[in-house]
């Protein structure tokens, strides 16, 4: 009988994944929000713009009031449309 798979979700105020614990959004979780805002990439990242901001400060707190760099990259810029122009948030 095999175990129910974990789902990847964040762990605070770490930031890293409760099933793998890699840095979250880890590969399975971008996966899974890909799939889940499949039709709205808009609503995705605002979701994850807020993570980002709550994960920031929190980490920031953990690290002596610095936040850490490449937040953009981790949370937002892999959740892009393929193609969309970085300057041009009407995609």
């Amino acid at each position: 009988m095999s175990r129910p798979a974990r789902p990847h979700v964040f762990m605070r105020p770490l930031w890293r994944c409760r099933a793998c614990g890699a840095d979250w959004p880890c590969q399975p979780a971008r996966l899974a929000l890909l799939v889940e805002y499949r039709d709205d990439r808009t609503a995705l990242l605002v979701y994850l713009g807020m993570l980002m901001h709550e994960a920031g400060d929190q980490l920031a707190q953990l690290n002596g009031h610095t936040r850490p760099p490449g937040l953009t990259d981790r949370f937002l810029t892999w959740a892009r449309a393929r193609g969309q122009d970085p300057g041009d948030p009407s995609e």
